[in-house]
């Protein structure tokens, strides 16, 4: 079968920058990769790229190709027979990327507290996300798919819960509320962009457990974004590790994590500490950090 996503030698340009380039990867069904690397590899910047949300000061070459299921409007398909009726997602229209993010790939974004609207209730923000691909949805139904989202994510009363606001919610149920967000429409593709990050660990673990488990309920794929390679092993299958714009090393994850290749990853590894760590001796340095 051929791959759902496949991005081919990606690259993003910021002006003179180029935060990303010579990028490729392959993501198949019910598949989880993780993106790994430090702060400033590219890893934000290509899962922008994915649904178009660069801004306009970025210039993008390569490929994405998408596998959708909807090409009305849409334009430059891919001429490779092996990908069938994928979409290079750089060169859709605006029109066609709108219909495509959040019914078809939706995000997880890094911080939920910024991500959520202040002045707006919970439970409209997650109902906005079935009414904008479903407009003739009602305002009724539109509440009980929320209210269902919300259930599915662990939200405990979420039907009462529907009219508060982000602010009345822990940092953990602010991002279990942005994860109902991103699966109300039971899209193909989740992106979660360093999920975890503004949690406490156990938090962080509830999490990951959530995500893990809604990803086999749902048969998702899933692109995994984070900088701890930790982090990373619990949830993905295989692992692209990404260091100044480019992809040093790809592979499963138990070969990444017990037989890594190149010597950034092995460095990587090295600077997390674990419970055999010389706590008398400082952390092990990033390889050219």
């Amino acid at each position: 079968m051929p791959p759902l996503l496949e991005a081919r030698d990606l690259g993003i340009d910021f002006g003179t920058t180029k935060a990303v380039h010579g990028v490729n990867f392959q993501l198949g069904e019910d598949e989880v990769l993780g993106l790994v690397g430090e702060s400033g590899s590219g890893k934000s910047a290509t899962s922008l790229a994915i649904l178009g949300l660069l801004p306009p000061i970025a210039k993008t070459s390569g490929q994405i190709f998408w596998r959708s299921d909807h090409t009305q409007g849409s334009t430059h398909s891919a001429a490779d027979p092996m990908l069938g009726s994928h979409l290079d997602l750089l060169r859709q229209p605006i029109a066609a990327l709108r219909r495509i993010r959040g019914r078809e790939i939706a995000m997880i974004f890094q911080e939920p507290m910024t991500a959520l609207n202040p002045v707006m209730t919970i439970g409209r923000q997650v109902a906005e996300c079935a009414e904008a691909h479903a407009p003739s949805l009602s305002r009724r139904e539109s509440k009980r798919r929320a209210i269902e989202a919300l259930e599915a994510v662990a939200i405990p009363e979420a039907a009462r819960r529907f009219d508060d606001y982000s602010h009345q919610f822990s940092g953990g149920q602010r991002q279990r509320i942005l994860i109902a967000m991103a699966l109300i429409n039971r899209p193909r593709l989740l992106i979660a962009d360093e999920p975890t990050t503004a949690l406490d660990v156990t938090v962080q673990a509830q999490i990951l457990a959530l995500l893990a488990q809604l990803q086999r309920e749902y048969g998702l794929s899933m692109l995994f974004i984070s900088h701890d390679l930790a982090v990373v092993g619990q949830v993905a299958s295989r692992v692209a590790v990404m260091r100044s714009g480019q992809i040093v090393e790809m592979g499963s994850t138990q070969q990444i994590l017990t037989a890594p290749a190149h010597p950034y990853t092995r460095s990587l590894l090295a600077a997390v500490p674990s419970m055999r760590t010389d706590r008398t001796q400082p952390l092990a340095m990033v390889a050219g950090a």
